[in-house]
């Protein structure tokens, strides 16, 4: 098995910097469904521009390569523990040379692995199987997207929808209501992998083996065939749209499988993935772990990769240079477009909790926050930026007003929008909330063109502050000085949308 450990390492490689066909053609459909000049339109752009840079790059499509999660099939005699070894060795590999950021957290103290290993971490399922080669795939599922897996137990009660009973037509009502809760912070437009019936484990095991599956495929049941091409066609409708901005695309795919449950529990499991769908499999020869085959590559890719033509759009843009006046801030209004240059500061949620006790060793007066927890390579002394997009934000929003008027932040960046406290706290103060494109990591590490400093390094990289210098870094007004939230509007308007698919389908 001496090329076992090499194909591993292809493989999370691969798998973290290289998007498969079948998601690049949902990409392009989904393109070519939005309003030429919509805010939608011009995510869905950056999104493409930043998977060719990834391709060009060899870097990771989005800077959360989540928790790697592997299934491997096996023929019988093929020793396991050497497979699972070959992985931790890549893992460690890849975490090294860039491909994935350190993401492995020890839950009670705090501290960061540096290498992707832990306890629980990666996850491995292994399966014997009567072919005679290895078949193994890897998942990258982000935290933004896991943030947003919901399991629903029947019958319940769903807002805009009403009772979900144990059938058919409840699950529909529970798929639709998970499509919706979403809305922006999973990095839409997604991807469901749901699971029926199990226990609360099972089931969402089940939920996340769905995602495995190809998103061309078939189910080979027909009552769960009719329900996927029912909430494919109808999440659609609920106008929630790329990065929650609104628009014509909100899902780009739904996979279900079923297992038998007790008689005394009916859950319904929803894995739910950011269109950054990272998941690759290969076939490897059982004697030498050499690679014969690569999977999830079949077909053309169609996604078109020109450069975004300049188009009139309906949103104002502004060039805004740190650091920033009130006067500044109060002049934005949701819709606007906003160039950046200047300095930002990333700050996770370590860092947001650690500001409402400490002082910081930096003066914020004026400036930009970004949640992001960028991937990091030093060379010598110096910090380089490899993959920067921005995290989901909702997770801040118990310290995020709080910081802003203790320090005089002016601006807040992030995806998915933040809540009332928030919006509040940017009314009072005067600042305000940009939403930049979820995943865009690539696209957004070229804007960087320096880092001049780190502080917090004990709470690991990801969530360490990170000093850096950008240019020409774009994002979109979502929640303004006036309060206005887009993301408000957008939650509004979709559970109206919702409302309308309460009467029973399936009979």
């Amino acid at each position: 098995m001496e090329k076992l450990q090499e194909s591993m390492y292809q493989l999370i490689v691969e798998t973290s910097t290289n998007l498969p066909k079948d998601v690049r053609r949902a990409i392009q459909r989904a393109k070519e469904r939005e309003s030429a000049g919509t805010r939608s339109a011009m995510a869905l752009d950056t999104i493409t521009n930043n998977i060719k840079m990834a391709d060009d790059n060899i870097s990771p499509i989005c800077q959360d390569t989540g928790m790697p999660t592997f299934k491997v099939k096996t023929p019988v005699g093929v020793n396991q523990l050497v497979i699972k070894e070959a992985i931790y060795k890549a893992i460690e590999q890849a975490t090294a040379d860039g491909k994935l950021r350190p993401n492995s957290v020890d839950s009670l103290f705090g501290n960061n692995s540096g290498n992707n290993l832990g306890a629980g971490t990666p996850v491995i399922k292994f399966e014997q199987w009567e072919n005679d080669y290895i078949d193994a795939r890897l998942i990258l599922k982000g935290g933004g997207c896991e943030n947003k897996n919901i399991q629903y137990s029947l019958p319940c009660e769903l807002e805009g929808l009403g009772r979900a009973g144990r059938d058919l037509d409840g699950i529909r009502k529970c798929l639709m209501h998970a499509v919706y809760q979403a809305q922006g912070q999973g990095c839409s437009a997604g991807v469901i992998g749901v699971g029926i019936g199990g226990d609360r484990t099972s089931g969402y095991e089940l939920a996340k083996e769905q995602l495995f599956r190809s998103l061309d495929d078939e189910n080979s049941i027909p009552e769960l065939r009719q329900l996927e091409e029912y909430v494919m066609e109808n999440a659609n409708k609920l106008g929630i749209g790329t990065m929650g901005f609104g628009g014509e695309t909100t899902l780009l795919g739904c996979k279900i499988g079923v297992y038998h449950r007790l008689p005394a529990s009916f859950f319904v499991s929803v894995a739910y993935n950011c269109w950054a769908y990272r998941r690759l499999g290969i076939k490897m020869n059982p004697e030498t772990g050499e690679i014969t085959e690569w999977l999830y590559q079949e077909g053309d890719d169609t996604l078109q990769h020109e450069a975004p033509q300049e188009t009139e759009t309906a949103q104002r843009e502004i060039v805004l240079q740190a650091p920033i006046t009130e006067e500044q801030i109060r002049e934005l209004r949701v819709g606007d477009v906003v160039t950046i240059n200047g300095m930002m500061y990333t700050g996770r949620d370590a860092l947001h909790k650690h500001l409402m006790d400490n002082d910081c060793p930096v003066d914020l007066n004026g400036q930009i926050i970004y949640h992001c927890g960028p991937v990091v390579m030093k060379d010598g002394e110096k910090w380089t930026i490899k993959a920067a997009g921005p995290t989901t934000s909702i997770r801040e929003e118990p310290y995020q007003g709080d910081i802003m008027k203790k320090f005089g932040l002016r601006a807040v960046i992030g995806k998915g929008g933040m809540g009332a406290k928030t919006l509040a706290a940017l009314k009072e103060h005067g600042g305000v909330y940009l939403n930049a494109i979820g995943g865009a990591a690539q696209y957004y590490a070229e804007c960087i063109k320096d880092v001049e400093g780190v502080d917090f390094m004990q709470f690991g990289i990801p969530e360490a502050m990170w000093h850096l210098r950008v240019e020409g870094f774009k994002a979109v007004v979502t929640m303004d000085s006036h309060g206005n939230s887009l993301h408000a509007d957008v939650d509004k308007s979709s559970l109206e949308k919702l409302s309308q698919f309460k009467e029973p389908v399936f009979k």
